[in-house]
């Protein structure tokens, strides 16, 4: 099935962000990256901001895909093990320059924090009672090193190396129970 015109104009303009950043995000812009008219952009997005927000949809959901991919069934269906056990392994694949800028933006601006958040609820939330009860402890904990290494990449400027990545995954895993 061919992706819909709005598809590729939210992955046009997640290739602007990564290539040129947020702030090169125009109409125009983003219509040179989907090889589309600025029409054909506003038939979509009313406004540059409309466009943003669809943006972090896009990601978020895209996200969530990979977590449901790797886990094999929806966030509802599982354990809170489980669901950390599969945010854990996808944390393995480093953030992309458009993804942290778009998470920094998203700091500033609860619409667009919240597809964010809402994939963070479901599949890693942080509980109430993570000084309370150690086995909490630990996910939060494990929840901090995996987030941690999503980032390792872009803020060392290193690369780790595959097999690396996945064995420190799975140290996680096994450290906190997840998955099993």
């Amino acid at each position: 099935m061919r992706p819909s015109n709005r598809d590729r104009i939210l992955d046009a303009a997640v290739r602007v962000i990564q290539r040129d950043g947020v702030t090169a995000v125009t109409f125009d812009s983003v219509a040179a990256e989907a090889e589309l008219t600025r029409g054909g952009i506003m038939y979509h997005f009313r406004s540059r901001e409309d466009l943003l927000a669809a943006i972090h949809e896009h990601l978020a959901s895209q996200w969530e895909a990979t977590l449901l991919a790797d886990a094999g069934r929806p966030a509802d269906q599982l354990t809170a093990d489980e669901r950390l056990a599969a945010y854990i392994r996808v944390s393995t694949q480093s953030a992309t320059r458009a993804e942290l800028q778009l998470m920094l933006e998203a700091a500033t601006r609860p619409e667009w924090a919240a597809p964010w958040s809402a994939v963070l609820e479901r599949w890693a939330p942080v509980a109430p009672d993570a000084e309370a009860a150690p086995a909490s402890m630990n996910r939060l904990v494990a929840r901090l090193a995996a987030d941690g290494l999503w980032m390792f990449e872009s803020l060392t400027y290193r690369t780790m190396p595959e097999a690396q990545r996945r064995a420190v995954a799975e140290h996680l895993v096994r450290a906190v129970g997840a998955g099993t």
